[in-house]
Parts: structure tokens; sequence; C-alpha cells
């Protein structure tokens, strides 16, 4: 049985001039979600079912596939894991980020069953890692961090050797395919690439059709040809309705693929939320870099406030969504020549090196 539904806002939606609106925009929020929406609230205008600017707020079902509440995990004297809790629901791309030695793959083995936690409740797909691992295995698929096979099994060998550890699988061949691995199924594991390995690590881990699963840094060390193909098919795995819990460094990759992260820093969450969420509420600030050689550049754009100059390059910082708008509005009302201009927004780096620092970790 999977864990409780949870009903949370999906967002709003813009209705007008929409007749039935509350019956079609919960039909396009359950094609969205794959889920029945919880009944849409009455429209503003009453009586007319054409809601004219009305705006709806809608709240769903999703179920929490994974809940973590208080984990911690200690090696004698070293504290792994302080105190984690946390939710994956159903169908996302959830990812733990943090710097080395944060705790991201203890808390991952933990949830997995392939480590006991000292303390804390762990619940996956309303199974208990350790009481249930049995049942667990056939449910999860795990990519473990630098794993390794045999040097001179071949890809078909390993994948048919998977395959024999579950009473279902895929079709082999199918997936073999979608990996992009059908022309190295008589390929030795020692002649792949790295990009190659880690493809058949996927492979291996899917071969059953898991619910829910686990891939731990999966593309470090790839170059960057590779770790975007790694990432469509990761995007393919949930599209495909799997639920994927990722750890990973890379706040790239992080931004690109997960719908949600939580930040673990000396082994307890210190921030969750989608990447968006993270990046307006600890780096709002947003930054124009222009060139020009109007010399009174900085007196005529004084309504903006401190000017920084060097050479004839401008740099002007701000807040808000209407930021840079505005300084494209100032430069064409005051007629400044402008030869070059760019804008700098923060990123999920920015957030992590707020809130972890920027010093070196082992």
């Amino acid at each position: 049985m999977a864990g409780k539904p949870k009903v949370r806002p999906y967002g709003k939606y813009n209705t007008a001039q929409t007749p039935g609106c509350r019956t079609l925009v919960a039909a396009a929020a359950e094609a969205v979600i794959g889920e029945k929406v919880a009944s849409p609230p009455p429209c503003a205008s009453s009586a007319d079912p054409r809601c004219s600017h009305s705006t709806l707020s809608l709240r769903f079902v999703v179920t929490s596939v994974i809940s973590v509440s208080h984990l911690g995990k200690r090696y004698g004297r070293t504290v792994a894991v302080e105190d984690v809790s946390l939710e994956v629901f159903e169908g996302e791309i959830f990812g733990l980020i943090g710097p080395n030695g944060a705790g991201k793959t203890t808390t991952m083995e933990c949830i997995e069953g392939n480590r006991v936690a000292d303390r804390g409740t762990i619940s996956v797909l309303g199974l208990n890692p350790r009481r249930d691992a049995n049942a667990l295995r056939q449910r999860i698929g795990v990519q473990h961090q630098e794993a390794q096979l045999q040097k001179r099994i071949k890809v078909w060998e390993a994948v048919d050797l998977w395959a024999s550890l579950y009473p279902r699988v895929v079709d082999t061949d199918t997936l073999l395919v979608r990996l992009g691995l059908e022309a190295k199924r008589d390929a030795w594991f020692m002649t792949l690439s790295g990009g190659q390995k880690q493809r058949l690590f996927i492979a291996l881990a899917l071969i059953h059709e898991p619910e829910v699963v686990f891939l731990d840094e999966l593309t470090t060390g790839l170059d960057p040809q590779a770790r975007r193909t790694i990432w469509a098919l990761v995007t393919g795995i949930r599209d495909k309705g799997t639920t994927v819990f990722l750890t990973t460094h890379l706040m790239e990759e992080a931004e690109r693929l997960c719908d949600r992260v939580a930040i673990i820093e000396r082994g307890c969450i210190i921030e969750l939320g989608t990447p968006a969420e993270l990046v307006q509420r600890h780096c709002p600030e947003r930054t124009v870099v222009f060139t020009s050689d109007d010399e009174k550049v900085v007196e005529r754009m004084t309504s903006l406030g401190a000017i920084e100059r060097i050479g004839v390059a401008y740099t002007i910082r701000g807040a808000g969504d209407d930021f840079v708008t505005g300084v494209i509005n100032v430069i064409a009302r005051e007629g400044i020549r402008v030869r070059g201009f760019r804008t700098e927004i923060p990123t999920l780096e920015d957030v992590f090196l707020k809130l972890t620092g920027h010093g070196i970790r082992d």
C-alpha cells in the first residue's frame, strides 16, 4: 500500500471567458499530474457558468511514496546524518544536494534499506526498508555511486543476470534500444565508455519496472555530451511515471532535472523547495551589464541607484521581476547608445554557495 495521500495546492489557473471552466481546468490539471484533482471552488461569477476573469486555486491529491522523519546515522563518533526529514511525492524527480561529506549517500542508503539508521522512521511505498526489505527490492531500482561489474561480462549477460533476479521484467531488447545500448550488446563491460557504463547501470535499475528509482551521483566524471544524454534518460524515466530520487553535487544537474530539491548540510536538511523557489527566496537580485561610449551614463541613469563603471562597461544591480525591464526603459527614454547588453540571473549554485559556504570540503 502506498503512503498516505497528500493534498497540495497546484497553483492558479486563469479561466477567463471559458464556459464550464471548473470542469475544464480540473481536467487540465489531471492531465498534467496524472491524478484526480479535488473539486475546485465555485467561480467568482456566482451562477454564471462563463467564468469571466476568475482565477481558480486548485488542490489535488498526490501520493507520498517516500517519507523520512528525523533520520540519524553515526559511524562511531562521526555523525554522518544528524536529523533528516523529507517527503518525496509520486511522479517527481527529487534531488538531495549538498557538499562532499554532507550525508547525501548515507541518507539515500538508509532509505533504500542498505544501511540501518540509528534513529528515525522511514517509509518507502508504505514499506519499512529493513523489515520489508525483500518486498521493497521488487519495487525499487538502485544505481549506486561508483558501481562496477566484472571486466569481461558482456552487456547482454549483465542484463540477463539481473533479469533472472525478478519474477517480472521488461523486454530487455527494448530496454537496451531505449538506452542506446543495442550496438553494445556483445561488448565487454571494460570496453564501455563512462557514459555507456552509466546507461547500463540505469538499465539494470529499470529492468523490473520499479515504482521508485534511486540514482546516486549519476553523472560525476562524465563529459558534457554524456551528461546531457543521461539527463534526457532521467526525464524520460519520470515521464513514464517512475518516481526518481537522486543525489548530486552538480547544481546545473539539479536545476535542470529536479522538480524539488533538498539541501543537506552537515547531516541536516537546511532548505527544501523547487529550484526556482529557492533562487527567489535566497538570491532575488538581478544584474544588468552593458557597454556604452556615452560619458553621461551614470548621470542620466541615477534613478536606478548605484552604478558601477569600469571603462565603458556599466553594472547595475537590483531586485524584482521588473528590474531588467526598468533598466531597458530608462536606456530607451534617455536615448543612450548601447553596444553590448546582458543580464545575469542567480542560479541554484548561487543559493547553494550562499547557504553552505565557499570553502573546500574533503
